[in-house]
């Protein structure tokens, strides 16, 4: 889940903390906006836009079958399939589901398009043990914010640095553990004409946990995450997607394109750093506000 978007829910989480004394889920309070319907659309190349508005679920052909990223939440799900019949594709030629992270608004959909396409679930070692939990994986630092969801079975675990071929795309995964213990950005190469762009799908990076949950008690996840923002950071990316679009301003650079196929608001070339150090950033502030609350 993406920090800017819980800035519009506190008082929405203020209000019923109030009413019910217990801490609800932000999962809960962002869905509809989430799930807002969005028109499919081509990213670069072979890569395409499939989600909804507020979470990414991207489509890549790779000339044997398609890879899907990640399959949102579970009332998400129909969105995706509707939206990838209406790019002319169809959902049984989905071969390959890969995670981001395991948690619902990432993942929840995931069961409904495996069973609709047949396709094999990608996950990393932690994400794939949380994915077939639904979602209850006490390592995670989010544990017990309410974000259950149908259980995968038979869930392919894949290496750090694995390259997954099919047809003739080549799919990278890199651990980024953080935001989850199984956190992981993916890349692959899309090329429209002559001009290939790496693409790069890195894993959110925000440091939110549940109530009671300090990172700085958990020093060795601390040093995992540190490492994951450095890989994220290192990433061979010229454009930038991630689980939550807004996250890497996504939808102001679709806005500047000229035409559909205009790539050039989507290009950077430091996006992946400038990503990684607001995340580091970030990170740091919350370390200072719990050593402050610890006093």
């Amino acid at each position: 889940m993406h920090l800017r978007s819980l800035s519009g829910a506190v008082l929405a989480l203020s209000l019923i903390l109030a009413a019910t004394h217990a801490a609800p889920s932000p999962y809960d309070v962002d869905r509809m906006q989430w799930n807002a319907p969005q028109q499919p659309f081509r990213i670069y190349g072979n890569t395409w836009y499939v989600g909804p508005h507020g979470l990414s679920s991207i489509l890549v052909d790779t000339g044997q079958g398609l890879a899907l990223l990640d399959g949102d939440l579970p009332e998400s799900a129909a969105q995706i399939e509707a939206h990838i019949r209406k790019l002319g594709f169809r959902v049984r030629d989905v071969k390959w589901i890969l995670n981001s992270h395991a948690h619902v608004d990432h993942a929840g959909g995931i069961a409904a398009l495996q069973a609709a396409s047949g396709a094999q679930v990608f996950a990393s070692v932690d994400g794939a043990q949380e994915l077939e939990l639904g979602g209850a994986y006490h390592a995670d630092p989010q544990y017990g914010f309410g974000m259950r969801y149908t259980p995968l079975q038979n869930v392919r675990v894949v290496r750090d640095g694995e390259t997954l071929q099919l047809g003739h795309v080549a799919v990278t995964a890199h651990y980024t553990p953080g935001h989850t213990p199984g956190s992981t950005s993916w890349t692959w190469e899309s090329c429209s004409g002559r001009r290939c762009l790496h693409m790069a799908y890195a894993d959110s990076l925000s440091a939110i946990a549940a109530p009671g949950y300090r990172f700085t008690d958990h020093p060795a996840y601390l040093a995992r995450f540190r490492e994951g923002i450095a890989t994220v950071a290192a990433l061979p990316c010229d454009i930038l997607l991630t689980p939550h679009p807004d996250a890497s301003d996504f939808w102001r650079k679709v806005a500047k394109r000229k035409s559909p196929t205009d790539a050039a608001p989507l290009v950077d070339a430091n996006a992946c750093r400038d990503y990684a150090a607001a995340a580091a950033k970030n990170l740091d502030a919350r370390l200072a506000r719990e050593h402050a609350a610890s006093r």
